[in-house]
């Protein structure tokens, strides 16, 4: 009896080790997916610089680069879990998670004039008003878009007034570019480029409509690897800091990944581009929740939901060591 007892025991024991080891190897994280955009310079910097890469060698963890083409595709690969760390305009950010996208906003990579309404000067467009009748190019769920909307409604009309055409923002430019659609809603470096090269004209600009870049992260992600989190941002802001210190060389990394001339990266960066923020705060959630309160009114948000609460959902400062 007492060799199968200790048998049976021995077995339990085994089963036991061999659950530890396989919940154990599971939670260990062997890669980090991370995505890089032309309107986040900072994530150029991270990117050429490897500092994620030399930051997380030691570990073992793997760094995956995605590239996101705008706020409503990092938002994308985030809810797919294609990325654990994904960058988005603020109130983009803040549209997901009001349509139950699991993220978190933790950081800010730069304080944009990004967005801004765009014509051919031919059009005879020259304020929010006359676009009533217009086709209209914008890229749902980006800082584009809701910008748009917003504009509409200072100027008293809605959607409705005009014809919205769904394009990525490079699509969007060449169809205004084409004469396909009379107004564009603009993305820089896209709407810097069309602006130099291309003679075409800012009718309507509001920097304080622009929301924040926020960098997003998975919340089961922040949830599993909370220390992983505050090492990526404290990486982030080696980036931000270099970015800041070697203009040219940020300008350089832009040219190459957009292929665009130097004159139209100098006007996003040097005209458009604010990196002297890094912490997620107040400023933010003001800002954000007010691009969230025109959205509700404008009918895009349903009118029961609570925006407030969901800026507080939204915006978690706790991985940031950023002081500014």
């Amino acid at each position: 009896m007492n060799f199968w007892n200790r048998a049976r025991a021995s077995i339990a024991l085994g089963f036991a080790l061999i659950l530890s080891t396989g919940a154990h190897a599971a939670d260990k994280l062997t890669e980090i997916r991370i995505d890089w955009a032309t309107y986040n310079p900072v994530s150029l910097a991270l990117k050429d610089n490897q500092l994620l890469e030399k930051e997380f060698e030691k570990d073992g963890i793997a760094i995956r680069w995605v590239q996101s083409l705008g706020s409503n595709k990092a938002l994308e690969f985030l809810n797919a879990s294609s990325l654990d760390f994904g960058s988005t305009a603020g109130a983009a950010a803040l549209v997901g998670k009001i349509n139950g996208n699991p993220i978190k906003s933790i950081y800010v990579y730069s304080r944009p004039e990004w967005t801004a309404l765009v014509t051919r000067p031919e059009t005879g467009i020259n304020t929010v008003a006359d676009l009533k009748g217009k086709r209209v190019a914008a890229t749902r769920g980006t800082d584009p878009h809701i910008f748009l909307v917003r504009a509409l409604q200072d100027a008293g009309l809605t959607e409705k007034d005009v014809t919205v055409v769904v394009l990525q923002h490079g699509d969007g430019k060449a169809a205004l570019l084409r004469g396909d659609v009379d107004a564009w809603a603009g993305l820089d470096p896209l709407m810097a480029s069309a602006e130099i090269e291309n003679g075409a004209k800012l009718f309507f600009r509001n920097r304080e409509a622009n929301s924040w870049g926020v960098l997003n992260v998975r919340e089961a992600f922040a949830n599993d690897h909370p220390d992983i989190v505050k090492r990526v941002l404290a990486t982030y802001e080696k980036a931000r800091e270099w970015s800041l210190a070697n203009p040219a060389e940020l300008q350089k990394l832009l040219v190459t990944a957009t292929k665009l001339p130097e004159a139209v990266i100098a006007k996003q960066l040097k005209e458009r581009t604010d990196l002297s923020y890094s912490k997620i705060g107040t400023a933010q959630r003001d800002t954000i929740l007010a691009a969230g309160l025109a959205l509700q009114k404008a009918e895009v948000i349903k009118p029961d939901v609570n925006v407030s609460a969901a800026v507080d959902s939204l915006i978690d400062a706790k991985f940031s060591t950023a002081s500014n």
